[in-house]
């Protein structure tokens, strides 16, 4: 098997794509000199394609440095890829306008890896959690939009006189909730996580893999969850797309994948010699 090559069979499924990534490539400039003078490019991204579906759970897994966080970044449009498409909802996000823009960060909402750098310290988190109701004209009414706050806090296991809190005041893990909180707070479309554990101890990562479940199986929302660690996505996710070096390498079941020993091997970097 080669990375060029292996795509493993996935299971047949009806379900809507929800997002279509086509033949997508990021390559960034490598410049020297004084003047500047391009002598390279670096490929963070090269030729990958795959679908995700409306409900599963994804998991885009890799080491550091195989583009997979690239790849997320272009699915939000925070990059402009060199060449491909991502497609959301049938619409090609390339081209948007504010206007559409809009409706998308509305719609695609992200749970950053460091939650403390993603929550404005100078707002209380009742504040940061209605702020997506007010931007979005999900709810307009005050009173109400504290209410849905306090149900978010109880919904992602946190007391709802958090609200008056200021991330500081909190751990690393609350504060992580506090992020899937405010994006649930959106009534998101697709839910991308990159790499939400980092820095969780054991029970806290625990925790959160029951709590991404959780959401998935009580909203129904579409998870593409971005991680290094194989057996958390293993573990968690109805389907993986394993990554190395800027390609795909596997694309199926965690059965599949788990199945297919030259995938592990590629990911453990025994096949880099």
């Amino acid at each position: 098997m080669t990375p060029e090559t292996a795509t493993l069979e996935r299971p047949a499924q009806d379900a809507e794509v929800l997002v279509s990534v086509e033949n997508l490539r990021m390559h960034f400039p490598v410049y020297k000199g004084i003047l500047r003078r391009q002598v390279g490019v670096i490929k963070a991204v090269d030729g990958i394609s795959f679908d995700i579906r409306r409900g599963e759970t994804l998991g885009l897994v890799g080491e550091s440095g195989c583009g997979k966080t690239t790849v997320g970044r272009c699915i939000l449009r925070l990059e402009k890829p060199t060449a491909g498409k991502v497609i959301f909802q049938g619409d090609d996000i390339a081209p948007m306008k504010m206007s559409e823009m809009t409706e998308l960060r509305q719609a695609v909402q992200v749970i950053f890896q460091d939650p403390f750098s993603s929550l404005n310290p100078r707002m209380k988190i009742g504040s940061i959690l209605s702020e997506p109701m007010r931007v979005h004209g999900i709810i307009k009414d005050a009173s109400e939009r504290r209410q849905r706050v306090s149900e978010l806090l109880q919904l992602c296991g946190l007391n709802p006189r958090f609200a008056d809190r200021y991330p500081h005041e909190m751990s690393g893990g609350q504060r992580q909730r506090v992020g899937i909180a405010r994006a649930l707070a959106a009534e998101p479309e697709l839910l991308l996580l990159d790499e939400p554990m980092a820095g969780m101890n054991l029970e806290e990562k625990e925790d959160m893999c029951r709590f991404i479940l959780d959401v998935n199986d009580e909203f129904g929302t579409t998870i593409a969850l971005i991680e290094h660690d194989m057996a958390v996505v293993m573990d968690i996710c109805d389907r993986v797309v394993v990554l190395d070096y800027g390609r795909k390498i596997a694309d199926g079941s965690p059965d599949q994948v788990r199945a297919d020993q030259d995938v592990i091997d590629a990911y453990l970097g025994v096949s880099h010699g």
